[in-house]
């Protein structure tokens, strides 16, 4: 039976869509500028990175926006609530990262002695050397807080969100005031708390995207502007600032400052994208039948994608020439073959267990 697209919100559906192809672009770009040891790699592929990447630096706030856009506040009982969480997101977590400590064991990056160990680690931190799987963490844990928030959401003014927000701002531009300042409002080697610890992070995004629901609650043209203007303002920050920083810099950490989720500009970026897709409507036909059916499956094609971006960069990299062409190939053949074996593993008995 086709799915029922008329009660759902299409343009969120779609925005859940590209923000998860722009993770696995990002993931795929990865291969062209970062060179042993975590140093910047040599020749002309950081520089298309940068161009090609930048905007796809805000897929992950993305995704706690949309996260906080229909989770908060929290409704109904907490039993309920964290048991969905738990099937949904934590129990195939626990199974993609048993299934990566196996597939790097076959790929005779470990040992089976080092697989089983990657395992048991599972509870300490993913259990296994596959960088991706950071974000479910921090997604269970913002799970973990929504319930600590919903009272102050339920009963906020709009001044008092407002005043929230700004001071989650000033955060955001804290990774460029340390490049002045090294430690800043109270930090010190004996405190890595200071004085607007508790008002950054991802929290911020779930917050910003409730507070867009309840005071912008009717996209319109205006909106769009405000959404393409911020697209466009947080690009260009996000890229330059790349830019420039490749000619001074050695070691990708460095290099990915402007890169950062805590970043002002990110944050510009997810808002504007935001923005420009909430009121899309794609009607009832097929298109918005595969969007929706495609949404369902983002969280699957997430965990498995690292297993074929390996094998289609294997498989390509040799094949075609420019960075430019060869990264968001990538990205489209493990998009499309992400998303044909999780629609698999989903008909499968058990698969929501598996790709949630």
């Amino acid at each position: 039976m086709p799915k029922r697209t008329e009660s759902r919100n299409q343009g969120l559906d779609l925005l859940r869509v590209v923000a998860c192809y722009m993770v696995l672009q990002v993931h795929a770009g990865e291969f062209y500028y970062i060179a042993q040891g975590g140093t910047v790699a040599a020749g002309d592929g950081p520089a298309a990175v940068g161009w090609l990447n930048s905007l796809l630096r805000s897929s992950v706030p993305l995704f706690v926006m949309l996260s906080g856009f229909f989770l908060l506040p929290v409704r109904g009982g907490l039993r309920d609530f964290f048991s969905r969480r738990l099937v949904r997101v934590g129990v195939p977590f626990v199974v993609w990262c048993v299934l990566y400590a196996l597939y790097f064991w076959l790929r005779g990056q470990s040992d089976f002695g080092g697989a089983l160990l990657a395992v048991c680690r599972i509870p300490v931190n993913f259990g296994v050397e596959v960088g991706h799987l950071w974000f479910v963490y921090m997604l269970l844990g913002l799970y973990l807080f929504a319930p600590v928030v919903s009272p102050w959401l339920e009963t906020a003014s709009r001044r008092a969100m407002e005043a929230y927000l700004c001071l989650w701002g000033a955060t955001l531009l804290v990774p460029y005031a340390h490049l002045l300042f090294p430690q800043l409002l109270g930090e010190c080697y004996w405190n890595d708390t200071p004085m607007l610890y508790y008002f950054s992070g991802f929290l911020g995004y779930m917050v910003l995207a409730v507070y867009l629901r309840r005071y912008f609650p009717h996209p319109g043209v205006r909106q769009r502007r405000i959404g393409l203007s911020l697209a466009v303002a947080g690009y260009a920050v996000t890229a330059g600032v790349f830019r420039w920083r490749l000619e001074s810099v050695g070691t990708v950490p460095e290099l990915e400052l402007s890169w950062g989720f805590g970043t002002l500009n990110v944050a510009m970026m997810a808002a504007g994208l935001f923005l420009l897709f909430r009121d899309v409507r794609l009607g009832t036909g097929r298109v918005a039948r595969t969007v929706a059916d495609l949404s369902e499956l983002s969280y699957g094609v997430y965990l498995v994608h690292i297993m074929l971006l390996n094998l289609f960069f294997d498989w390509l990299d040799p094949l075609v020439g420019p960075v430019a062409v060869k990264v968001p190939l990538i990205a489209c053949c493990t998009f499309v073959g992400s998303c044909a074996v999780v629609k698999l593993l989903s008909r499968l008995p058990g698969g929501r267990y598996v790709v949630g």
